[in-house]
């Protein structure tokens, strides 16, 4: 039997580097969703069509795209908040549009300035541009809980499927977004989802606040998920929820999936040799293990030994 195959999204080139204090110029972005590219990240989340003036990191959308490879068999996905972000990235020929919206009352309106159920009007207004030329995926930021408000009740996040299924948005996402699941809470909830929205096609996305980023991808594993999203290197966060830290970090989920026998169709020292050089683009340091310690197969050689030293065992 082959290998079970596992998804992966790489989100640095929006995700990671929008919330970097540096500014990364544009040349460098497209370096970067390059060289994911060509180590063979099947889907890359590439940028954001929001406000220049909200985010003046992501300004350069129109460029990123236009100066990128499109690799064979790699997909190309933007973030889009609203119509006319649709229309700007319709131009752009990607091969899917991330909407996004929150679980949770307070950080939608933190975060989107705007109802949960003012996002799925959005929503509408942004199919009815779009018309079926690309797939459109929904983002759900704080489904498994909220920096203000705790716990989300997962008969809250099933009530907004309903309504995002009811659009005809056949894409999901359910985002960790401050790290607070556990993996008994990703394994039941992923596998309700699975069960009752079976024509869905759910991502699962995690952040790494907490150090249980990788046990819930094998959380969301055990309940027949197959795609995730990660960020190499660990980068992004979210500015508009206290206390989040970065993204599962790509390198070491696909060392984790690879080491267990799952296949990712993504070349992991290509993956580690890029995320090596992550720190001198952001001018700090990351959080991937891997890149620092190595794969586990990684072998050292023996040590030179004094012969005359005295022995480290006890007499």
């Amino acid at each position: 039997m082959s290998p079970r195959y596992i998804h992966i999204q790489d989100v640095a080139p929006r995700d990671g580097l929008q919330i970097e204090p540096r500014q990364i110029a544009t040349h460098e972005k497209i370096e970067l969703i390059n060289a994911l590219s060509h180590a063979g990240v099947p889907k890359i989340e590439t940028t954001s069509f929001v406000s220049p003036r909200a985010v003046p990191s992501m300004a350069d959308a129109e460029a990123v795209l236009t100066g990128i490879d499109r690799v064979p068999g790699v997909e190309y996905a933007a973030l889009v908040p609203n119509a006319r972000g649709a229309e700007r990235a319709l131009a752009c020929e990607l091969d899917e549009l991330n909407l996004v919206m929150s679980a949770s009352r307070t950080h939608s309106q933190a975060n989107l300035r705007m109802a949960p159920e003012d996002s799925l009007s959005e929503f509408a207004k942004i199919a009815a541009v779009v018309r079926d030329r690309v797939p459109l995926n929904v983002s759900i930021s704080t489904a498994f809980g909220c920096p203000f408000e705790g716990r989300i009740a997962a008969a809250d996040v099933f009530s907004l499927l309903d309504r995002i299924a009811a659009l005809g948005m056949e894409r999901v996402t359910l985002c960790d977004t401050t790290g607070v699941a556990n993996p008994a809470q990703v394994f039941s909830m992923s596998q309700s989802v699975r069960q009752r929205w079976p024509s869905l096609r759910l991502t699962l996305h995690f952040h790494d606040t907490r150090g249980m980023g990788l046990a819930n991808v094998l959380a969301g594993i055990a309940a027949g998920v197959d795609r995730f999203d990660a960020s190499l290197a660990g980068l992004g966060g979210c500015p508009f929820a206290p206390g989040a830290s970065g993204n599962v970090c790509s390198e070491d989920v696909v060392h984790m999936l690879h080491e267990m026998g799952f296949t990712t169709g993504i070349d992991l020292a290509a993956l580690l040799r890029q995320a090596q050089a992550m720190p001198a683009l952001v001018s700090h340091d990351v959080a991937g293990q891997v890149a620092k310690a190595g794969p586990a197969n990684r072998r050292y050689p023996l040590p030179a030994t004094d012969q005359s030293s005295a022995s480290c065992n006890p007499p």
